[in-house]
């Protein structure tokens, strides 16, 4: 009887063992590292949900590098029936290293103010990220704000010694006083129907004297001016709104001249009580809109539709207001319209925040209150009425909208009274 010896690999099985463990170990290193990722999105959306911001914001900032091709691509990678769009900078490399880089720096590539914010006080008082991207902004730009010179800020100006003011709306400001006379109607305005109208909608300008360079006959790079400037499209939309049946009050009240010792750093303050007295005066009115004017360039401020060109907008949203997200809400309402509408003039909605400056702009008086800053400084006044023309039509739709919800609960309300009323008196 032959006997049968049998051997064990001790080295194979060694290595098969050793296998096990490795994925074993990389098995519950991922599974590690995903309970933790769902833990730090846990906690990020309890802060969003009850602090004035979130710890996602610079995130959103990042990924909104990225265009959508990109994103496009990579789904399908993962996905063989899905076709990516072919574009060769579908996944740009340049993209990638900013986005990597404003991710460990948080300084933006694009802008180079972010390189110095931290150690020049007042050299970026603001941070915007946004909020939701129209197509008119593919590469994520926010808003670029330019201060006037020292001489333009005024005499007592913060800029002169290069600190940042604080522009809390409950610091002791002058009043300011109210248009001494409305504005005159342009030719063929029906004002005596609008005499008795409730007003509803309240225009003004923190910041009214902002201007175009088309528009002036001195070459400037920072243009503003006294008379040509920002109040006109105010106007232009308070009219517009008026045609459509919209009660709209305007204020073009010019605080430079308006305001003993004026500090372009207060802007806010000024206009804050400006919001108040009108409020104080109409308690009908509901719909704040605060316009501006960019400071971007022409390439990155005008969009041609059907042959015509248009001033694009932002809307800009204070996350200083603890119930920012309201007004953020009602912004979007604007900016989906424009996209379904018009799309291309909405470069989205854009949130700031800021270790100094403003950061709240009015919005906690309304959750119905906004910034819209229109246009750029290459901009003509004729893009820009069209684009208020534009905001006055979607702007109307709401207001009509929101009045008729409004109408049809007061009545419904008034009739449960009635009700209620009849019930107590038979019993």
């Amino acid at each position: 009887m032959r006997s049968t010896i049998k051997t064990i690999n001790i080295a194979r099985w060694k290595k098969k063992w050793m296998s096990i463990l490795t994925a074993g170990r990389t098995f519950i290193l991922m599974a590690i590292a995903s309970a933790v990722f769902i833990i730090v999105v846990g906690v990020g959306g309890i802060l969003e949900q009850k602090g004035q911001s979130s710890p996602f914001a610079s995130m959103r900032g990042i990924t909104a590098q990225l265009s959508s091709s990109l994103f496009s691509n990579m789904l399908a990678m993962e996905i063989p029936t899905m076709e990516g769009e072919k574009s060769e900078d579908a996944i740009s490399m340049n993209q990638v290293s900013q986005m990597l880089f404003r991710l460990a720096t948080n300084v933006s590539l694009n802008d180079p103010r972010s390189l110095v914010a931290g150690e020049l006080p007042g050299a970026v008082r603001e941070v915007a990220v946004p909020l939701r991207l129209g197509t008119g902004n593919q590469v994520a730009k926010g808003p670029e704000d330019l201060a006037p010179s020292e001489q333009e800020a005024g005499a007592d100006s913060d800029l002169s010694h290069g600190g940042a003011p604080s522009d809390d709306p409950t610091d002791a400001v002058e009043p300011v006083k109210p248009d001494s006379e409305p504005d005159k109607e342009q030719p063929g305005q029906e004002s005596a129907d609008q005499e008795g109208k409730n007003k509803l909608v309240f225009i003004y300008h923190s910041h009214n004297q902002e201007s175009w360079k088309p528009e002036l006959s001195k070459p400037t790079n920072n243009p503003n001016d006294p008379k040509i400037n920002i109040t006109l499209v105010g106007k232009r939309m308070q009219q517009q709104l008026e045609k459509q049946g919209i009660g709209t009050q305007h204020s073009n009240v010019d605080y430079k001249s308006a305001i003993k010792d004026y500090n372009w750093n207060r802007s806010y303050q000024y206009s804050n009580q400006t919001v108040k007295k009108a409020m104080a005066n109409n308690k009908e009115l509901e719909f704040f809109f605060d316009i501006h004017r960019d400071s971007s360039k022409r390439e990155n401020s005008t969009v041609t539709i059907n042959g015509k060109d248009y001033a694009k907008v932002y809307f800009i949203i204070g996350h200083k207001n603890p119930n920012w997200k309201q007004n953020e809400n009602f912004a979007a309402s604007i900016h989906e319209r424009l996209e379904n509408k018009y799309p291309g003039i909405s470069k989205g909605i854009w949130g700031k925040t800021a270790s100094t400056g403003n950061g709240e702009y009015n919005q906690s008086l309304s959750p119905n209150s906004v910034i819209i800053e229109i246009g750029g400084i290459e901009n003509t006044l004729e893009e820009n009425y069209r684009t208020a023309d534009v905001l006055a039509e979607l702007i109307a739709e709401i207001v009509h909208e929101k009045q008729g919800t409004k109408t049809v609960q007061q009545t419904k309300t008034k009739a449960d009274n009635t009700t209620s009323s009849k019930d107590k008196a038979k019993s």
